[in-house]
């Protein structure tokens, strides 16, 4: 599970080897309201609080670092995501089955909040999941500025298989 963590991220640590600060920064008006910085900084918002939430106990993806550097320089956001894969390489088994608690805000029109039980390798599934939802908007925005992208950037492992199969088939 965690060479599949560390394989997700290195697609954005590929993208962010490739891009300048200008393109990083660049908000494709009138189609996007936020940079590709923006979604790696809030990708990575999402690992550091697995992160926390191992020390403490609770995690909180509601805590996030917006304006933060990391979205302003994609060589600040490859330092905080080499930092990550560091990391998870020093998980075991046992961390991976730490029960914590996940807070939440759930409401749009009023700050409701709920906790709910969670463990670390189902918090990393979804951290997963979510950065890939990320990085198909960042190939949208990386896409209108015609710069080029890792391979299978933006496309889920389920929907990887089902290509794979396709070629299979041809």
């Amino acid at each position: 599970m965690i060479s599949c963590q560390i394989e997700i991220l290195s697609q954005a640590q590929l993208f962010l080897k490739s891009i300048s600060d200008l393109e990083y920064k660049y908000i494709a008006k009138p189609n996007f309201t936020s940079s590709a910085g923006s979604h790696i900084r809030h990708i990575i918002d999402h690992y550091l609080a697995i992160q926390d939430g191992i020390e403490c106990g609770l995690i909180d993806y509601d805590n996030r670092h917006r304006g933060h550097e990391i979205e302003q320089q994609p060589s600040k956001a490859l330092k905080y995501l080499n930092s990550i894969t560091k990391w998870l390489n020093t998980l075991s088994e046992n961390d991976l089955k730490q029960t914590v608690e996940l807070s939440t805000e759930i409401s749009i029109s009023n700050q409701e909040r709920i906790k709910l039980p969670t463990n670390i390798a189902r918090e990393l599934v979804f951290a997963a999941s979510h950065a890939i939802h990320h990085y198909a908007i960042l190939a949208q925005i990386a896409r209108a500025q015609a710069l080029p992208l890792p391979a299978n950037f933006g496309i889920a492992p389920a929907t990887a298989t089902f290509l794979r199969q396709q070629q299979l088939e041809k």
